[in-house]
């Protein structure tokens, strides 16, 4: 119950305000709490994912720099066909592991291996040496025009980039020559050359005698515009997106990293650490055969064994491993070699998609970042692949499908330190906690609403309660000032000998209705005092229905008759044998109360009819009911009229008497006395109904 003087003058908006205040004050900071715990939540999310993007980084990283550990660690003589094997005394040729075709690589994607001289001519382990018969090396003619075939395509990227000299159309000639045991003839060296369809790339003599410079190769890693085409055809300048330009933002990612500053510094992957810290220049002593133009026999057929050949021993200076994207869209892996003066160029051309594919892309979509980041790789700020879930490789459109929340971003070791690797965040999975949480808050939000409806609607019913008490006491004051005003006028008249002997007596009657007037007002408002108290007195006994009834119509007879009304009992026999525990007083104020409401709502209706009756009804219990022929109860207000101080009537404007306590006073005498009370429209008229059970000992 809210104080009285709170609700003192209150209307319905001051209440509404007041309480939006209230909760507005107890909702704000359990909102910033219940923020900051979800913060904390996503910020623990962050930094677990954090952790398995940098795990994943790393295990790409140590995969990739062991396969290029594993090529780094070949020596200069495995770029060629053939290489000496074991003691160089012991003239033991055979081929070098290079040579496979298919060819085979730690590094998925792998085209084929290349070398190039200070000269910018082009070789390739996958063909024999120049004037070595490819079937006297055990070499078929459909396989050699296969490595043909891939050491022109090769040759093609590399002069497409301007890495070597393009190829005369005399050397085609003399590699394809180079298939049978025998010459062929010009016109059937045109005719094959024709055959391959275009793969063979040609060139004027002029062209080949161009000037070169390995200089080339220094340059490639230098910042630079590219252009041209990936290895899928997409045109890089449609396509590429600035790693600068995307809009990451990095305020966690930068959180997780002073955290971890601040932490102690985990070490790398040992594989990895070692990898780089030994990359290194090195020298190496190594054996080549001076020329393989007179081998032949079985020895050679047989690819390995001792041959007579001059074998030509040094000392070569190798250098690490580089990396660099190629303008076509391919990556190259290239280091350079240092012999007899000269410097050589040695390295592999690699496929660009194959590679992230399988070393990047299977073990991202593999775990459960790929449902909640996008991952970015980059090439020198150029985003060149982005994998956005599982079995999902694509170049980007806009920039706009890689924006979101940076979780992790690093550069892989050197060499392939020129490439990074983003996560950024699409959908963080909340922390485990969230469930509670949500719960949490959930409840909360139920408690609020809950308790602000309930607070309403208890501050909206003290509210009207205030009214309808401020409505009783001025109904009550006027029901008190008018019979007690009639009774004075009346008892002056009557004093003073004003009235003569006709008048005196209805003077009398009309000071004796005014009386039980007072009577039953007073004795109503007693009641509801002992009730409101929860102090009611019940003399409760078994009594019979019959003797209740006419009881009943002895006390009400005479209130009805003066008020011009009719009067109609009805009562069943079995009724009235039965009897039910009662206070005989309350049933008769209950009755008394029921009649005076019909009077006062039927004055104005042509049929003046009160009727009363008593019968069984089907539940053990004794039915009564008291109707009138008036204009009945609206629908919407039939719920409402046994409410304490209800009015179907305005205050300002109701024409009937009454404090709006009597039908309250019935439902709770009836209910307090193990009875209930209901109202139905009788058409015409409304019919009250009370029911009581039937006394144990009569049933």
């Amino acid at each position: 119950m809210l104080p009285k003087t709170l609700i003192r003058g209150f209307d319905k908006g001051r209440l509404r305000n007041l309480l939006v205040l209230f909760f507005l004050v107890l909702a704000v900071p359990t909102t910033f709490l219940i923020w900051q715990a979800y913060g904390q939540l996503k910020w623990e999310a962050f930094h677990q994912y954090r952790g398995d993007a940098e795990a994943l980084t790393q295990r790409i990283d140590a995969r990739l720099n062991g396969m290029i550990k594993t090529a780094d660690a070949r020596s200069f003589a495995d770029y060629t066909f053939l290489v000496v094997s074991g003691d160089p005394s012991a003239n033991f040729v055979q081929r070098s592991p290079l040579s496979a075709y298919p060819v085979t690589a730690d590094l998925p994607g792998v085209l084929g291996y290349f070398q190039v001289n200070s000269n910018g001519e082009f070789s390739s382990p996958v063909l024999p040496p120049e004037g070595a018969q490819a079937g006297s090396l055990g070499i078929s003619e459909t396989e050699y025009r296969n490595r043909l075939q891939l050491a022109q395509e090769l040759q093609a990227v590399l002069a497409d980039n301007r890495l070597v000299q393009s190829r005369s159309a005399s050397s085609v000639r003399r590699d394809i020559a180079t298939v049978a045991d025998a010459p062929s003839t010009l016109a059937e060296e045109e005719k094959e050359s024709d055959a391959l369809g275009g793969l063979i790339t040609s060139s004027t003599d002029k062209d080949a005698k161009e000037t070169y410079s390995q200089q080339i190769f220094d340059q490639l890693n230098q910042p630079r515009q590219r252009t041209g085409y990936a290895s899928d055809g997409h045109d890089l300048a449609s396509i590429d997106e600035k790693v600068s330009g995307l809009k990451l933002d990095a305020e966690l990612q930068k959180k997780s990293e002073a955290l971890e500053r601040d932490a102690p510094a985990e070490s790398r992957l040992d594989e990895v650490s070692a990898f780089v810290q030994g990359r290194s220049k090195r020298k190496e002593q190594s054996a080549l055969p001076e020329s393989v133009a007179a081998i032949g026999g079985e020895r050679i057929a047989n690819v390995a064994g001792p041959t007579d050949l001059r074998i030509n021993t040094f000392e070569s200076e190798i250098d690490p491993f580089e990396f660099s994207l190629l303008d076509s869209g391919h990556f190259v892996l290239f280091r350079k070699v240092w012999r007899d003066g000269e410097r050589y160029i040695q390295g592999l051309l690699v496929d660009q998609e194959p590679m992230i594919r399988e070393v990047v892309g299977d073990g991202f979509t593999g775990t459960a970042l790929a449902d909640m980041t996008n991952l970015i790789i980059a090439y020198q700020d150029d985003v060149i692949h982005t994998f956005t879930g599982p079995d999902s490789l694509s170049y980007p459109n806009v920039a706009d499908e890689l924006d979101g929340t940076l979780l992790y971003r690093s550069r892989l070791a050197a060499p392939l330190n020129s490439l990074e690797v983003i996560f950024s965040i699409k959908r963080l999975p909340p922390g485990p906690g969230a469930s509670v949480l949500g719960w949490v808050t959930l409840v909360l939000a139920i408690v609020f609403v809950g308790g602000f409806l309930a607070l309403y609607r208890m501050g909206l019913s003290q509210i009207n309660l205030a009214r309808q008490q401020q409505d009783f006491v001025a109904a009550v004051s006027h029901e008190l000032k008018s019979p007690l005003t009639s009774i004075r006028m009346y008892g002056e008249m009557l004093k003073e000998g004003w009235a003569d002997e006709d008048k005196r007596q209805a003077y009398y009657e009309f000071i004796h209705d005014e009386s039980e007037r007072l009577s039953r007002l007073i004795s109503n408002v007693l009641q509801l005092a002992r009730i409101t108290r929860n102090e009611p007195h019940f003399d409760m006994r078994p009594t019979k229905v019959a003797e209740l009834m006419s009881k009943t119509e002895s006390k009400i007879s005479n209130q009805i008759e003066r008020a011009g009304f009719e009067l109609r009992i009805s009562r069943d026999e079995k009724a009235d044998c039965a009897a039910i525990n009662i206070d005989e007083d309350c049933f008769a104020q209950m009755i008394i109360n029921l009649v005076d409401n019909a009077i006062k709502f039927s004055r104005n209706v042509e049929n003046k009819i009160i009727e009363i009756s008593s019968q069984p009804s089907g539940d053990n219990r004794i039915l009564f009911s008291v109707r009138d022929h008036g204009p009945g109860i609206a629908k919407d207000q039939m719920k409402k009229i046994f409410q304490l101080f209800y009015r179907s009537e305005s205050e300002l404007t109701r024409e009937t008497v009454g404090t709006g306590i009597g039908l309250a006073i019935v439902h709770q005498l009836a209910v307090a006395m193990d009875g209930n009370v209901d109202m139905v429209n009788a058409e015409p008229g409304a019919e009250f109904r009370i029911r009581f059970p039937v006394a144990k000992q009569e049933q």
